[in-house]
């Protein structure tokens, strides 16, 4: 499985994903957006907006996040393979 996080230094749910992803010993590359030139603009044209965190999971965009709700654990859990 190859992840990508498409994050930057200020966003907190950024790091939650990243503590999640470490805590499972899932292996991942971040991307961030800030700093990688074209990166933006990589996430809005996948996903109409400027929006992070961003994961592409075997090439497939997925935004752990929903406002409101939060890290969508059971979702990323599911997603990735976690048995909980």
């Amino acid at each position: 499985m190859h992840i990508v996080l498409y994050s930057a230094s200020w966003c907190r749910d950024c790091r939650a994903v990243k503590r999640f992803l470490n805590e499972h010993g899932i292996a991942f590359d971040e991307v961030d957006i800030e700093e990688t030139p074209g990166a933006a603009e990589e996430v809005i044209r996948h996903v109409g907006k400027r929006a992070i965190p961003q994961l592409v999971i075997d090439g497939e965009w997925f935004q752990p996040y929903r406002p409101g709700e939060g890290l969508l654990y059971a979702e990323l859990n599911h997603r990735l393979g976690i048995a909980v």
